[in-house]
């Protein structure tokens, strides 16, 4: 067994800030699921929103934070996160974050949703440029234990361990390299653990993104809400050989214009600002002409602002296109909606505690009260930087925890699986039909429909489970059916349209906001 100070269960911007803030003061394990250096973190290309600019205001940014979260969000979670967002900024710019510049100091872009120029960015590769720095940074502390190819299992509690105290002591993890089950305890642990895109079959998340801190803590009893609310990228490369890649937000930003397949802008039929509205009302109006006209995808244009603005602007875009003979500079690119990110999570205070003490949430894991029903573009970064913050001090703030004896893993009733195929088969089912019934537009019929077939999965997954070894494939399917089911549970008690959650039977927003929670508990059997 492995004990920490803090176990950190991620490796994107929120669990490697976390740890950098943590490190010099405590020992820390930092346990990624692949590589350190591979999250959803180091895929965001279009910046950090932030108030920088003397003729922007905090006020401002909230009101765009509440406006784009259709007045979901927690006024006092927004403005806490908006209101350290400079000071979340200067410490990747003490870190060596090289931001662009421009005449005037700081580049700052505008992406839709915004009212002002606000979002700091590295060209058009924020999210890898920031990821490199800290991943060179937290491989070269002496404090910080990092576990690249482990995945979380389950948390481990004190009331699996028969404590009268019920708090997180650690989690169980499998070894992808060694192939065996370890035990890591912590005093305190952090979930930083991402979404759960892979839920759908089509998302620009990487393939890590399975929702695996989510499961876990919500089967350790902690509260999860508002899981209804996925955000679809409105642009996605459309492309058979792309994986995942998707056209950031500052695109249309910078006056790229949404086009049919004859050249016709369709987005100021949709909403009075055009291409600059909030990401639900674009995914939404592109879904609607694709499945009207039976299109595969629309296109997006940036061509008319010249090659150089375009290569100056978007290197790695417009590298990137080049790739699969798309000339950005000359042509408009193919694109579709995908799933993004999952605005709803585990439930947590303004210092990420959860339920379960002992147990800490950031970034998109959690459900801060931030995003609302849906995020305002490059809110996430930022909330990363704020909340993991938050958690490394309330961590530092904590008593001393009795370290309690901590079992190693039981494979002593389990066998080895005789039936893969069950796993794959299963995966694939789950992904087409929640993009096919719990996609962008949604129906009670389709939500029951899709309700059955979890419930159906997850019986057989749960058996395959109780019978067979471990396996990362069977843990992250174990996960992406309880993330699903979180998903659909809380569209069915949603009995309106707000934000990213849009229902033909429900097409109406009701006068009261109100948030969908789940109490956290096992998910029942059949």
């Amino acid at each position: 067994m492995h004990y920490f100070d803090v176990l950190i269960i991620g490796s994107g911007l929120a669990g490697q800030s976390a740890a950098l803030r943590l490190a010099d003061h405590c020992k820390v394990a930092l346990v990624a699921k692949t590589s350190l250096e591979e999250s959803a973190s180091a895929r965001a290309q279009g910046g950090i929103a932030a108030v920088l600019d003397i003729q922007d205001s905090v006020e401002a940014h909230i009101k765009d934070t509440l406006i784009a979260g259709a007045y979901l969000n927690d006024p006092k979670a927004t403005r806490f996160v908006i209101e350290n967002s400079r000071q979340a900024i200067e410490w990747l710019i003490e870190r060596g974050v090289p931001f662009t510049r421009d005449d005037a100091g700081y580049h700052l872009t505008r992406e839709g949703g915004h009212s002002a120029r606000r979002v700091i960015h590295v060209a058009d590769a924020t999210g890898m440029a920031v990821q490199e720095i800290l991943t060179r940074q937290v491989r070269a502390h002496p404090n910080i234990s990092v576990l690249e190819h482990h995945i979380g299992i389950d948390l481990i509690t004190g009331n699996k361990l028969g404590l009268a105290d019920n708090r997180c002591y650690g989690a169980y993890f499998l070894d992808d390299v060694k192939h065996q089950v370890i035990t890591i305890g912590a005093a305190n642990t952090l979930i930083a653990t991402g979404g759960a895109g892979k839920v759908y079959l089509y998302t620009t998340n990487p393939d890590t993104a399975t929702g695996d801190g989510i499961a876990m803590a919500w089967r350790a009893g902690c509260r999860v809400a508002n899981m209804e609310f996925i955000q679809f990228h409105p642009t996605c490369l459309y492309h058979p050989q792309a994986k995942n890649f998707l056209i950031s937000e500052a695109v249309r930003g910078e006056g790229g214009l949404l086009l049919l397949a004859d050249g016709s802008r369709f987005m100021p039929k949709h909403d009075a600002r055009a291409e600059l509205a909030p990401r639900d009302i674009v995914a939404r109006a592109i879904d609607y002409e694709m499945k009207k006209r039976g299109l595969d995808c629309v296109y997006l244009d940036i061509s008319h602002k010249g090659a150089d603005f375009v290569r100056e602007h978007f290197p790695n875009i417009h590298a990137r296109c080049l790739e699969f003979g798309i000339d950005i500079t000359k042509d408009p690119i193919p694109v579709v909606p995908a799933a993004h990110y999952t605005c709803g999570g585990i439930v947590c205070d303004l210092n990420g505690r959860t339920d379960l003490p002992g147990l800490y949430v950031s970034g998109e894991a959690s459900c801060t009260g931030l995003h609302g029903a849906n995020r305002l573009a490059s809110n996430s970064l930022l909330e990363c930087l704020v909340f993991s913050k938050a958690a490394a001090s309330d961590i530092l703030a904590s008593p001393p925890v009795k370290r309690p004896q901590l079992p190693k893993w039981d494979e002593s009733r389990v066998t080895d699986a005789d039936e893969e195929v069950v796993i794959s088969h299963n995966w694939d089912e789950l992904r087409r039909f929640m993009w096919g019934y719990v996609g962008i537009v949604r129906t009670n019929k389709r939500l029951k429909r899709a309700q059955h077939r979890i419930r159906l999965l997850m019986r057989e997954i749960d058996e395959f489970y109780a019978k067979f070894r471990v396996s990362h494939d069977l843990i992250e399917l174990r996960n992406l059916v309880v993330a699903a089911d979180l998903i659909v549970r809380c569209a069915i008690k949603r009995h309106e349209s707000r934000g990213l959650h849009f229902s033909l039977d429900y097409s109406e927003m009701a006068k009261k906001a109100c948030n969908t929670v789940l109490a956290g508990r096992r998910l029942p059997r059949i």
